[in-house]
């Protein structure tokens, strides 16, 4: 049976693919699944020629930014991967970065309450007054206070992910979960279709 790899940008978006898969009830030890983060996207040809098809072979999918796709396109052809939109090659793109699917997928209220839950409100409401920030739309604050501050995307993707109503997670993560965890398992009331016409989980917006 050939092996599964998942690869992704970062350790934050490596917990959150972790904690939505738990979620959904799929052990990603069981099924030998391994979610890889690279250290960046630009490190992704060292990854493809250890697990790709000049490597150890493996089926692989990935997890990247917006402005990382061109680069992993053409990492991806070069490495044999063939033609073919990034999502068909199983690799599914954020619009910005994960941080702002799931801020714009739960909504600025269920953000800030995970934020004040763990003690930091007073910390965010600080940093928006921040002179250059002052203007800024609310969005924009939160992906600074998550990417801002040493170890805060970490800490702060799997209780993101943790916060997602039943039923609800950001499309590219979504369907990043469903192709390697098993489209039979996922409960059917929560899958709905992509652009692709896959099942996916919808998204609040």
């Amino acid at each position: 049976m050939q092996a599964t790899t998942v690869l992704v940008e970062g350790e934050s978006d490596r917990l959150a693919v972790e904690t939505l898969a738990f979620r959904l009830g799929h052990d990603l030890t069981a099924l030998r699944v391994p979610v890889v983060p690279m250290g960046g996207a630009t490190s992704i040809v060292h990854f493809l020629d250890r697990y790709g098809p000049n490597g150890a072979g493996h089926r692989l999918f990935g997890l990247c930014d917006a402005g990382e796709s061109r680069g992993i396109a053409r990492a991806l052809g070069r490495a044999g991967f063939g033609s073919g939109s990034l999502a068909e090659l199983g690799f599914h793109v954020c619009d910005a970065d994960l941080e702002d699917e799931l801020i714009r997928c739960l909504g600025i209220d269920a953000v800030l309450k995970v934020i004040a839950a763990q003690g930091e409100l007073a910390s965010f409401r600080l940093l928006q007054r921040q002179p250059s920030l002052r203007e800024r739309p609310i969005t924009a604050q939160l992906r600074r206070f998550f990417g801002g501050r040493s170890g805060n995307k970490v800490r702060y993707a799997p209780l993101l992910v943790d916060a997602l109503p039943a039923g609800h997670a950001p499309p590219p993560l979504a369907r990043l979960v469903a192709s390697f965890s098993g489209l039979e398992a996922l409960p059917q009331m929560l899958v709905g279709r992509d652009e692709l016409g896959q099942p996916g989980m919808s998204c609040s917006q």
